[in-house]
């Protein structure tokens, strides 16, 4: 879908179009933030402009290597991703380039907040600049593994750098294919998930900017307990019996 659907072009394009829309009421009101308060543990106003961006699904499409692994059957490992991250081939997000290039004409820094690990950033940074995305200076990556003093992060989770952001900048919007590229997901469940949109359904489409992914995400492992020690089968066999099936 993601490689053959114009739909799927479509609705990033759409997306990013949007947001573009946006910024100007977002650089002019002085207290808008992106960020939310448990993250903001510094006054916005006054500091300088930057929107936060996922890379994975968000800005760069991955889907070749998603193939790959269909093509092998195999599933995600980190020696493959890091193999496939250093050939620095994965194209632009439709919609994402101008989007960045009309941000960074208004002199808003473009920050990525990634899940890659800090050891993936020069290869990530290329693959970047090759696409066309403004790349201000090689601290605008804050990889998974960037420390930020006082704060302990969970997991993968990215609220400590979006903290670290927040020092530095107003962040006048956030993008991303996961839930947890916006605010810290406590409960990976269908329950603590839904509960995580309902508190926050008026930031989409204003400060918050999701992209379509149906390809991985934290929905998959909410339907086996968030238990990757199961076989493949019985992970399988749970997200099957998660379908809401017509009678």
């Amino acid at each position: 879908w993601m490689q053959r659907a114009q739909e799927y072009k479509a609705i990033t394009e759409q997306t990013y179009r949007a947001a573009a829309d946006h910024l100007d009421a977002a650089l002019k009101e002085a207290h808008w933030d992106a960020l939310v308060p448990e993250e903001r543990g510094n006054a916005a106003k006054g500091l300088k402009p930057a929107v936060v961006l996922d890379v994975d699904e968000t800005v760069l499409d991955n889907s070749p290597y998603q193939a790959r692994l269909v093509r092998d059957g195999k599933e995600y490992d980190e020696l493959t991703w890091d193999q496939w991250v250093a050939e620095k081939k994965a194209k632009a997000i439709p919609g994402v380039v101008d989007f960045a290039k009309a941000a960074n004409a208004k002199g808003v820094t473009l920050l990525y907040i990634s899940n890659r690990a800090v050891h993936l950033k020069d290869a990530t940074l290329a693959n970047l600049r090759e696409q066309g995305l403004p790349v201000a200076d090689d601290s605008v990556f804050l990889g998974l593994g960037t420390v930020v003093k006082d704060c302990e992060q969970n997991g993968s989770e990215k609220n400590c750098r979006r903290r670290l952001a927040g020092q530095q900048y107003r962040v006048l919007m956030q993008f991303g294919d996961q839930m947890g590229d916006f605010v810290e997901v406590t409960a990976n469940t269908n329950e603590g998930r839904d509960a995580l949109l309902q508190q926050y359904h008026d930031w989409f489409g204003e400060r918050w900017w999701m992209l379509p992914n149906p390809t991985y995400g934290g929905f998959e492992p909410a339907q086996f307990n968030n238990d990757y020690t199961q076989s493949r089968q019985a992970r399988h066999d749970a997200k099957r019996a998660a379908l809401d099936y017509a009678p």
